[in-house]
């Protein structure tokens, strides 16, 4: 996992519920799930949500926008597409929802730690919180369709204690999962546990992949050996 220091885990202060407005999706648009997620917001869960809410806004940020995502461009229902931040954190922080519904896509997202850093509540599917929860409650909701999306997200804008709740869950799932310290003491340990001789060998012949992909490396060089030598007899 992503290792958070300790007293980055969270601001000292961040702004209300009060104080917040509009939701925020945030990622690079390069990146296809980013994308893709943008396209769902933009064609099938934002009318929804802003039917429910009509005077709230979704700002995109992300960088290397191209045409076709700046072209989603739409102020008259809300949808605006701002394209790169100068302070990722200053945008969530002011934003009183993220909104990140990835369909596909690996590894533990750096938007939903940025949003927890930053004290906001985030909507997102079973993909988004892969690899960031264990028992602990997502501080948000997790749906894994447009209309549960929509839903979701609406409830945690518009009601206060929804929101609060979401946001008190977000420093556990931080101190758990992302303690610089604590991770790090396990990384360390593992480490020297697979460094000391007498669990290095059955390390490496329980690590299926990691023989797998050794053989293959040494079987291309034997092949490009094989290929650089018929070559140099045809020339």
């Amino acid at each position: 996992p992503f290792m958070i220091n300790h007293e980055r885990s969270a601001p000292a202060s961040t702004p209300s519920w009060q104080q917040r407005q509009h939701f925020v999706s945030i990622g690079n648009f390069r990146h296809a799930p980013n994308w893709d997620a943008v396209l769902w917001l933009k064609q099938r869960i934002w009318p929804k949500i802003r039917q429910a809410l009509p005077q709230a806004e979704l700002h995109i940020y992300g960088a290397y926008p191209p045409p076709k995502a700046t072209d989603l461009n739409h102020p008259s229902s809300g949808f605006y597409v701002k394209g790169w931040a100068e302070s990722a954190d200053e945008v969530i922080q002011n934003a009183r929802v993220l909104i990140a519904p990835l369909r596909f896509g690996a590894g533990i997202k750096g938007k939903l730690l940025d949003a927890m850093r930053n004290g906001t509540p985030s909507v997102t599917t079973p993909i988004g919180v892969e690899g960031m929860v264990s028992s602990q409650a997502w501080p948000g909701a997790i749906g894994g369709s447009e209309k549960a999306i929509a839903a979701a997200a609406v409830q945690l804008y518009q009601d206060e204690a929804t929101w609060l709740k979401a946001q008190s869950r977000i420093q556990a799932i931080l101190d758990h999962r992302f303690n610089t310290v604590k991770n790090q003491g396990n990384l360390l340990y593992l480490l020297n546990q697979m460094l000391d001789k007498k669990h290095l060998a059955q390390h490496r012949k329980n690590n299926f992949v990691g023989q797998m992909l050794r053989h293959h490396h040494h079987k291309s060089t034997q092949y490009m050996s094989q290929w650089i030598e018929a070559k140099n007899k045809l020339s």
